[in-house]
């Protein structure tokens, strides 16, 4: 798991709109992106249920779980930050959780190649990373 230092360290402008706008995948609503991070959540617990394997899942399941939850704990926090600071504080923590949480899909996805589930859950968290990044890059902008 991550800790609270801050991850988008150029967020400190003043006075600058904190909500990332649009549709497009990289630029949906806040909205949007809330119930993305969501359900992504939900569905990874729902796959991890229906697992079976050794122990190395004793491991992996928490933390998965961890990060996934964190995750979009992290973003809806974003949505009532404080200053923009604050805002791309919380998204870039979003965004190394979202990262972790790839991670440990990537290594589930190796030991259960043919589980079509987990593929698509990795791909979600890919996409889903790539979107987290792209919030903290222009947070970070001057």
């Amino acid at each position: 798991m991550t800790d609270q230092t801050e991850v988008c360290p150029q967020s400190k402008a003043k006075g600058k709109s904190l909500k990332a706008k649009g549709k497009s995948k990289e630029h949906m609503g806040d909205n949007e992106l809330s119930e993305r991070l969501f359900r992504f959540a939900i569905d990874v617990i729902k796959m991890l249920r229906n697992l079976k394997g050794g122990s190395e899942l004793l491991v992996i399941k928490p933390q998965l779980i961890k990060a996934v939850t964190s995750s979009g704990a992290n973003y809806e926090e974003a949505q009532g930050a404080v200053s923009r600071a604050d805002f791309g504080n919380k998204v870039g923590i979003s965004l190394k959780e979202m990262r972790e949480s790839n991670y440990w899909l990537r290594i589930l996805h190796e030991l259960y190649p043919s589980n079509t589930e987990i593929d698509r859950l990795k791909k979600e968290s890919y996409e889903l990373k790539n979107i987290l990044g792209s919030i903290c890059s222009k947070v970070t902008r001057k």
